[in-house]
């Protein structure tokens, strides 16, 4: 019987691949920017607390990314594809837990009953069924073209979704979440609740529409001989091996460190060091422009210098931009959020090839290993990242508690001035480290890329 001939890629699967990550970060960018504001000036958990409990989510991580990773590996490939059916399966059940995390209305119970709360939804959200959603999705950009035009074009794509969600979330909740009470801004408890269960409904309307709009077209199969003959244990000796992997993952560790400082740190140098929470409506704007220049810019700049070498250039240049404002420290808010767009312009040109980036791994993983694993590198990956979320949530509560930052002393002279070196310091450190990693220690530049491109395209024919 014939087959029925594949859609050729085109469009509809680039805008389908964009509400995914519109649809991950509904939730992740919820959690990344708010959770550690929501616990410390809502429910009056201590900052270092929360970063703890972060910090020892991404122990679980461990686990289930990975496991995720060889659970996407062994599925067999369905009428849907071998990634999409995951999307479908969990987009419900990470919606549902990431409302559970913001329930104001349990601020009085006992402090341990909170610390628990937290742990336990946060848990059941990030390391179980975000994970569940998140590496399927990933995974899925290898299967959708083999071309690695295609393929940068996907991950333009993504990080487009991310920055619309971060229009939405970062900018639009800071509008509607605070209250002025005593002259300061504050945060309310319960309608930032029933923000969150706004923004997992459109969760799972992005996420279906990513399912219904994208197409799997690269066919892989792995048999059970060599995914024995390349088991869990196999897997970590060649990661460790692999140097195109292991750089990246500390580039994106580090890029984390830098972004999610700068996310976080916005709900309290806008509130509490200039006064002024609706200011950060504007600087998350400006943050979307930024990505939008990015955007433009990323595709030609890696076509004609490459990937890692416009990604090192642009977060050093975005690093020197925020040692400048520490010195400089305007006392206006709009000077300060007109040079952290520059910031983000640097990081947004990364994140946009970063995606592609891991797809350039899994190709040079198969060359050295001789078995696409898709699943299993890109599990890896995730976990990286979620090292960074939790390296982060902790190096910044962390950071906050040794201030002395809490919901009492929160508008003190020295606790703002503190505010504002962790928001400058910190992603200034991930910035210059991320171009540096980038520069000398990531191997796959330009001309090692096209080289490897060529010898899958031998060793696959054209049949992709």
């Amino acid at each position: 019987m014939k087959e029925k001939a594949v859609k050729p890629f085109g469009i509809k699967d680039k805008i389908g691949y964009m509400f995914g990550d519109f649809g991950n970060d509904f939730t992740f960018l919820l959690s990344s920017t708010f959770l550690l504001k929501f616990y410390t000036d809502v429910m009056a958990v201590d900052a270092y607390v929360v970063g703890i409990v972060m910090m020892v989510a991404r122990i679980v991580d461990a686990f289930t990314d990975i496991g995720m990773g060889r659970i996407c590996d062994r599925s067999k490939s369905t009428k849907n594809g071998k990634f999409k059916p995951w999307i479908l399966r969990m987009c419900g059940p990470v919606a549902i837990f990431s409302f559970l995390m913001y329930q104001s209305a349990l601020a009085n119970i006992p402090y341990a009953a909170k610390i628990a709360y937290l742990f336990v939804t946060y848990i059941l959200w990030g390391s179980v069924f975000y994970t569940a959603v998140n590496i399927p999705y990933g995974s899925m950009a290898s299967a959708i073209s083999s071309d690695p035009g295609d393929r940068q074009s996907l991950s333009t794509f993504r990080t487009m979704g991310g920055a619309l969600a971060g229009a939405v979330v970062t900018a639009g909740i800071p509008l509607i979440a605070y209250d002025k009470i005593g002259g300061n801004d504050v945060l309310n408890g319960p309608r930032f609740t029933v923000i969150a269960g706004v923004c997992s409904v459109f969760a799972i309307i992005c996420y279906l529409l990513c399912f219904n709009m994208c197409t799997e077209r690269v066919k892989t199969v792995v048999t059970e001989e060599q995914l024995k003959r390349n088991n869990i244990g196999v897997m970590f000796k060649n990661a460790f091996k692999n140097r195109a992997l292991i750089s990246l993952i500390v580039a994106s560790i580090l890029m984390l460190i830098a972004q999610l400082s700068l996310q976080q740190m916005a709900n309290y140098i806008f509130p509490n060091y200039y006064g002024n929470a609706k200011a950060q409506t504007l600087s998350m704007v400006m943050m979307g422009v930024g990505m939008v220049i990015a955007a433009f810019a990323a595709k030609p700049l890696s076509k004609r210098f490459g990937k890692a070498e416009i990604g090192a250039v642009s977060n050093f240049a975005a690093g020197i931009i925020c040692i400048v404002l520490y010195f400089l420290r305007p006392q206006n808010v709009f000077v300060y959020a007109a040079f952290q767009m520059i910031s983000w312009i640097g990081l947004g040109v990364f994140q946009i090839v970063a995606w592609a980036l891991v797809t350039d791994v899994i190709d040079y993983s198969e060359i050295k290993n001789g078995i696409r694993e898709d699943g299993a590198v890109y599990g890896l990956y995730s976990f990286a990242r979620k090292m960074g979320q939790a390296a982060t949530s902790g190096l910044v509560g962390s950071l906050l508690s040794l201030i002395g930052y809490d919901n009492q002393t929160a508008f003190e002279p020295q606790v703002k001035e503190g505010i504002f070196d962790i928001a400058t310091l910190v992603p200034a450190v991930g910035f210059i480290l991320l171009a540096v990693v980038l520069w000398f220690w990531y191997p796959l530049h330009k001309k090692q890329v096209e080289e490897d491109v060529r010898i899958l395209k031998e060793k696959h024919g054209s049949s992709n």
